[in-house]
């Protein structure tokens, strides 16, 4: 099988439906990256008020380059056959640099500065130059050398930002990250070699393949949520506030999965195959913001079972109640766009809701505030399921 596998080119290989058990190894990096970034948010709520915003910018500049690396890795084994030797090669040369990179996390900012930006660099400027040498003369080369070029001038911007520090680290890392975000949602424009999608150079993607990488991370991203609150009712013992709490994060954990992958947009009929939702082409971005919510809301249930004692600070609640905001922005932004049919509101409705509740909760104990935010959720996955009264799970798909 391998042997067939191989004597392809890599432009004639297609990715199969399913993902491989590589890729399924390749998440468990991200477990251990998602839990480094899960704690530089604890460590933002803990640090002196002065200096939150900046400490926070930090965080979320990591947690956009981490992501960035994952979503186009899940593009590159969508696109071509992820059980080819070669591409093996690379997937795992990507899950090593992303191990190095989540072990840097903590220092980035710091003594590891360089090594976390050569790193970073090395990922993302070897994959399409490897990607540029393995599909010579097929049409699809042309898409592959934008992106490089893309990366290579925002390369530049992370050696730099890792050899300055101070100020002049983050300003250059953040307008790095910003020329790598806008070339992935202009499709990467190169004037010599145009702007087409990589769907209009020859080269088919498998939508089921890219959709399933997309659950199964979810599904990571969750489990986030038991690790933060387990971890943290077992290090004191049990209490009566870790209880609550615990329950909670339990409740808060079923919600997010029942919104997730039962909802269904207003008057969007199931299609023969069950095929449910489609993605847009920005669901890169959405599932951006929807693990992000998923991570601070496991931020904070931790937080309160390390410390249910009030007066409960206002940087918490905002964690606890932004973090299923957050959610439930993104998980709207997955659904089909359809001028017949307009978006579903209630995850919208839903989000103004814990907004707004959020507002008094500063005046309650820690413990209250987390069944609150759970018990909301809880009734917002309730009135999405009653809206659309849907029998049967659908995984959205793209």
């Amino acid at each position: 099988m391998l042997t067939r596998i191989g004597l392809r080119g890599l432009g004639d290989s297609r990715s199969p439906n399913s993902a491989t058990v590589l890729e399924l190894l390749f998440d468990i990096v991200y477990v251990f990256a998602l839990a480094r970034l899960a704690g530089r948010v604890a460590d933002d709520l803990t640090i002196v008020r002065h200096t939150l915003l900046s400490e926070a910018g930090q965080t979320v500049l990591f947690f956009a380059a981490m992501w960035m690396i994952w979503s186009l890795n899940a593009l590159l084994a969508s696109t071509y056959d992820p059980r080819r030797p070669d591409l093996q090669i690379v997937l795992l040369a990507t899950m090593f640099g992303t191990l190095v990179l989540a072990v840097s996390l903590p220092e980035a900012f710091g003594q590891r500065g360089v090594v976390f930006a050569c790193t970073y660099v090395l990922i993302q400027i070897g994959r399409p130059l490897f990607l540029t040498y393995a599909l010579r003369g097929h049409p699809g080369r042309a898409f592959v050398a934008r992106v490089l070029t893309w990366h290579t001038a925002s390369g530049v911007l992370w050696i730099s930002g890792g050899i300055s520090g101070g100020l002049g680290r983050g300003i250059f890392w953040s307008v790095a990250l910003a020329i790598e975000f806008i070339g992935a949602a202009a499709a990467w424009p190169v004037p010599t070699l145009g702007r087409k999608w990589l769907s209009r150079s020859g080269v088919s993607i498998s939508h089921v393949h890219l959709a399933e990488r997309y659950n199964q991370f979810f599904m990571i991203a969750l489990a986030e949520v038991v690790l933060e609150a387990g971890a943290a009712v077992s290090l004191p013992g049990f209490s009566t506030e870790g209880i609550i709490t615990l329950v909670a994060a339990f409740v808060a954990t079923v919600s997010f999965w029942r919104i997730y992958f039962y909802h269904v947009g207003s008057g969007q009929a199931s299609t023969s195959g069950g095929e449910g939702i489609r993605l847009s082409r920005w669901a890169s971005y959405s599932l951006l913001l929807i693990v992000g919510g998923i991570i601070c809301t496991a931020v904070g249930f931790g937080q309160i079972i390390e410390d249910p004692h009030p007066p409960i600070d206002w940087a918490l609640v905002v964690i606890i109640f932004g973090g299923p905001v957050l959610f439930l922005l993104g998980r709207s932004f997955l659904e089909q766009e359809n001028q017949s049919t307009p978006r579903c509101r209630a995850l919208y409705v839903g989000a103004l809701v814990l907004a707004l509740a959020a507002v008094p909760m500063v005046l309650l104990p820690p413990v209250a505030v987390g069944a609150a935010a759970a018990v909301i959720l809880a009734g917002i996955a309730v009135f999405d399921h009653r809206a659309h009264r849907r029998g049967s799970e659908t995984n959205p798909t793209l």
